[in-house]
């Protein structure tokens, strides 16, 4: 049986890599958007460690498990701009059929003035995205779990509209006794089957991602490696269309870096590097730094926070609560709030009481 899902999930990863993007980034960038607060105060890397947190679960499908049953998480982030977006989950295991991961994304971009050639509002209209997902996950040994993501896309921008499915495939191997965990990711596989424009198919923005993970023996710390773009290795701008490409005075020639500064750069923008203080079981602090963002939003003449990424997770009785900033820009520094619950051990905990007062008021 076992044999089976594997054989099964190889070919469906097969079949959709051959349809998946290599370079560029594609259609539906809003696939990337990260909600969780701590994956976001992490960096947006992919997570390992299976902590008490469902909103991992459907960014790292092999997360999914029996752990997680009848847990629920809700996510809010204030974007950029008036944009905003959230997202909903819910996780459920069935004896025969295994773990699953339901969820429901949005991104709201806010109303616009419609306009004609010379200016004139004509009226307004709106613009939005959605993403249902259905994830699934399964351990196949006590250390080794697989998983799988199917994504129903649907946007719409004004009068134009696109429909797309895509799938996320992951493993992960963790062990428990040495708090040690290693993931692989292929995201974001798939396509459009129904166009913004008739007969202009764009693919989705897929990648390949790797993490790594290791609590401390003797400190209670755990750090968090993750790698993105692992299908390419040129990942900076060097040519002439960098706009901060230095030129030399005489020549007026574009002065380029050097193939060992270009080639230590590209390797460091894959990698993202976080680090989370767990002081307490109910409480814990996390920060990042994402070298690929800082690049990307490097502003010559100033120094900013941009790749810096922090949060807390915090744990009341029954409830935990996650706040993460991440830092793109000066004035641009998204913040993520979600908030997580388990309803069977809500109602595990209700029922202990009603029989803990039953004893007490019969002696």
């Amino acid at each position: 049986m076992k044999q089976r899902i594997v054989i099964t999930i190889i070919l469906i990863l097969t079949f959709l890599s051959g349809k998946s993007q290599i370079g560029g980034t594609g259609v539906y960038p809003f696939l990337d958007f990260t909600y969780s607060a701590r994956i976001s105060g992490l960096g947006g890397g992919l997570i390992v460690t299976p902590i008490e947190d469902p909103s991992i679960l459907t960014y790292n499908p092999s997360m999914i498990s029996d752990q997680y049953h009848q847990s629920f998480s809700a996510h809010f982030v204030d974007h950029f701009s008036n944009s905003t977006y959230g997202s909903a989950l819910y996780s459920h295991t069935f004896k025969k059929a295994g773990s699953f991961a339901y969820e429901m994304r949005f991104i709201g971009y806010g109303t616009f003035d419609q306009t004609d050639e010379a200016g004139n509002v004509l009226g307004t209209f709106s613009a939005g995205d959605y993403v249902a997902t259905v994830g699934w996950g399964r351990k196949l040994s006590p250390h080794f779990s697989i998983g799988a993501n199917l994504k129903l896309i649907y946007s719409n921008y004004a009068e134009y509209n696109s429909f797309g499915l895509g799938a996320d495939v992951a493993g992960t191997y963790f062990n428990p006794e040495k708090q040690l965990g290693l993931s692989i990711l292929f995201k974001n596989m798939g396509s459009q089957i129904v166009t913004y424009t008739p007969g202009k198919y764009e693919r989705l923005p897929f990648d390949i991602q790797l993490a790594f993970s290791k609590k401390l023996e003797h400190l209670p710390a755990r750090f968090h490696i993750s790698l993105h773009s692992l299908y390419k290795w040129e990942m900076g701008y060097v040519g002439r269309d960098n706009p901060f490409i230095q030129v030399d005075a005489i020549t007026g020639e574009p002065k380029y870096p050097s193939l060992f500064e270009q080639g230590v750069k590209n390797f460091f923008r894959h990698f993202t590097f976080g680090v989370e203080i767990l002081p307490s079981p109910s409480f814990s602090l996390f920060a990042s730094f994402n070298y690929n963002r800082s690049q990307e939003m490097l502003v010559p003449v100033r120094r900013t926070a941009a790749g810096l990424s922090y949060g807390f997770s915090l744990n009341i009785k029954s409830i935990q609560l996650g706040f993460a900033r991440s830092h793109y820009a000066i004035g641009a520094a998204p913040i993520y709030i979600n908030i997580s619950t388990n309803f069977g051990k809500i109602r595990e905990t209700t029922q202990q009481k009603k029989k803990l007062k039953q004893v007490q008021s019969f002696n």
